[in-house]
């Protein structure tokens, strides 16, 4: 009994001897990684990318508000004194942007819709089918297609939508949904790998068919990738340049980017009607990127984690 006591009595003061040390051990280590975590290149590199951004962003804002003599006199960092927005009256009607608008938004309407939903049947099809040769060899295809610029088959696709009649803003969303089925689908494909085949299993065990099960159960599952598809594909059509200009043929029905060309002239300078209209071309795409962002983020993330 005698010995029992003290080996009893020091079991806890050895334990209480570790507790007591590990504590203020753990709080250096988390103090450590919390201090190693700050790296200083990337910091440096991502200060350097936001300048690179918001310098060209401030002259745009800059030059638009000021008035042609402003504009000229070599300074484009000087405030303007007074502010004008006479700038963005002509430009509205120069390059009558209510129309040009109207244009790009039918044209980014149709292409995001169609991608989304192409896109989303194309790799559910191909994900449910991969052990089948013909679905697997057409996401093979599919792949390779991405390695084919859109000038290279510029010419061909500018006469077959001359022969189809598709010379027109609607020619131009089939081809932005079409070029852009490739990369679309492989988010798709890589998003549905991670939904569960037991979802289905019971939905058509309850009498489900395919396409009640793609539209009750896998297009909701994929809200957060389709809005990612969805941003994207509004920022490529609403910012396509080359595209609008070969294919469309009445120069009335050209898209706002096609339209600012007419400021790209060697003898102009009214660079404030320029800035102004530039600026209010690219305000609708900052402006949903800006209230979209988070999805872009967790719809790339979340196939990714699963």
């Amino acid at each position: 009994m005698s010995t029992a006591i003290p080996a009893a009595s020091e079991a806890p003061a050895g334990h209480g001897s570790e507790s007591s040390t590990t504590p203020p051990a753990r709080r250096r280590r988390r103090g450590k990684v919390g201090r190693d975590r700050i790296n200083r290149p990337a910091t440096v590199l991502l200060m350097v990318g936001a300048l690179a951004v918001l310098v060209p962003l401030f002259v745009t804002v800059n030059m638009s508000l000021k008035t042609t003599e402003q504009a000229v006199d070599g300074n484009a960092f000087s405030l303007p004194s007074p502010f004008t927005l006479s700038s963005f009256v002509e430009a509205w009607n120069l390059t009558n942007f209510p129309r040009g608008f109207a244009i790009s938004i039918f044209i980014t309407v149709l292409a995001v819709a169609g991608e989304i939903l192409i896109s989303a049947l194309a790799a559910y099809a191909i994900v449910r089918n991969w052990d089948r040769r013909l679905f697997r060899w057409s996401f093979f295809y599919l792949l390779a297609a991405m390695f084919i610029p859109f000038p290279v088959v510029a010419l061909p696709q500018i006469q077959l939508t001359g022969m189809l009649g598709l010379d027109n803003p609607l020619g131009v969303a089939i081809l932005h949904i079409a070029f852009a089925l490739a990369f679309n689908t492989l988010l798709f494909t890589a998003f549905l790998r991670t939904i569960p085949i037991e979802l289905e299993e019971s939905m058509r065990m309850d009498g489900a068919g395919t396409w009640k099960v793609f539209w009750r159960l896998i297009l909701p599952l994929l809200g957060p990738m389709c809005a990612t598809v969805g941003i994207f594909a509004f920022i490529q059509s609403w910012n396509d340049f080359m595209m609008p200009s070969l294919i469309i043929s009445d120069p009335s029905l050209q898209t706002i980017p096609v339209l600012q060309n007419m400021f790209q002239t060697q003898f102009s300078n009214n660079y404030n009607i320029a800035f102004a209209s530039y600026l209010m071309a690219m305000a609708p795409a900052i402006i949903v990127y800006l209230f979209a962002q988070r999805w872009v983020m967790s719809g790339l993330t979340q196939g990714a984690i699963k």
